[in-house]
């Protein structure tokens, strides 16, 4: 292993810091900001989706605040552009040259807030932000900033006016999580949370963004045993022969799953995963991915319910996951 019970102990502390700094303002969705942190640490893309008014919106400004990066939202509309996006060159009069004026994709924590309501043209360019951390303009590849965590929305109810997102896209996050309502105890404390001001303009900074890249590197030495790689690989490859699946999650969906499951094993302070870690995971993983058949295809979370179907379905192991010291 490339680090060390203490730094990766420092991990730990960081991610359970920055997971409580947002629960005090999103209230009753412990597994969802669990999930989430995970996927920051993991150097991945999330996907929310709910119903208006669940705190979708929130969750992603929390996490921008609670690491002290900068934050852009862009409102994903039938006519936004490209270059809404990713910026553009303007003339300057002044200089006499052309100068690059970017978008709002370069950011720390980029919110694409309702994103199917865009184009696809327009989707299509977060392809490459997504999985090359840069944005090529007018043919030149600009990087964008580090950490850089890209959070999309969506209303699974609502379809009029919407553009559903290809399944390239699909693959891109690393999690879709959905986001539901809280129950009488979660509600009642929002109530009471925001009688006189909302919590989000309390919260302050818990990290930088210079120590959560250190963090992010570091869960990458969490040990993963060959047993638990198999197991991995066993689940994306039983999702292709699903009989109610026409495409399987692809190999870009096993290296997902295991860079997350590594950063939730560091977030529950171990330096090892545990198949219990990939069981947790799976349906948020690999449930968006599929592309299933007939009447199933237009089953509201079936995705997820053939995800768990297939964790009853493959053997878990049963050998040793804790590395050798």
């Amino acid at each position: 292993m490339m680090g060390n019970v203490a730094s990766l102990t420092e991990t730990a502390v960081a991610i359970r810091t920055l997971i409580a700094n947002v629960q005090r303002v999103i209230t009753g969705q412990d597994e969802t900001v669990e999930a989430a942190a995970a996927c920051l640490f993991a150097e991945g893309n999330l996907l929310l989706e709910g119903v208006p008014g669940v705190g979708k919106t929130m969750l992603a400004r929390a996490m921008a605040v609670s690491l002290g990066g900068t934050f852009r939202r862009i409102q994903a509309t039938p006519d936004l552009l490209p270059s809404d996006v990713t910026g553009v060159s303007i003339y300057d009069q002044d200089r006499r040259e052309f100068r690059f004026v970017p978008g709002p994709i370069f950011a720390n924590v980029v919110l694409v807030d309702e994103v199917n309501r865009t184009t696809p043209r327009t989707q299509s360019a977060l392809l490459e932000p997504m999985e090359e951390r840069q944005a090529t303009v007018e043919g030149t590849a600009r990087p964008l900033p580090a950490p850089f965590f890209l959070v999309a929305t969506q209303n699974p109810v609502e379809h009029h006016g919407t553009y559903p997102l290809p399944e390239g896209q699909l693959d891109r996050f690393t999690l879709s999580v959905r986001i539901g309502y809280p129950d009488t105890a979660g509600a009642r404390e929002i109530v009471t949370q925001q009688m006189l001001r909302h919590p989000i303009e309390d919260l302050e900074p818990v990290l930088a963004p210079d120590e959560v890249l250190a963090h992010q590197e570091n869960t990458r030495t969490v040990h993963v045993g060959d047993d638990v790689i198999d197991y991995v690989v066993a689940l994306v490859q039983s999702t292709r022969a699903h009989e109610d699946v026409q495409l399987g999650a692809s190999p870009r969906a096993a290296v997902a799953m295991t860079r997350v499951s590594q950063s939730l094993a560091a977030a529950r302070g171990r330096d090892y995963v545990l198949p219990d870690d990939i069981k947790a995971l799976a349906p948020a993983v690999l449930g968006h991915r599929l592309v299933l058949k007939g009447s199933r295809r237009m089953e509201d979370g079936a995705g997820r319910l053939i995800v768990r179907d297939l964790l009853e379905r493959v053997p878990v192991p049963l050998g040793e996951q804790v590395p050798q010291r």
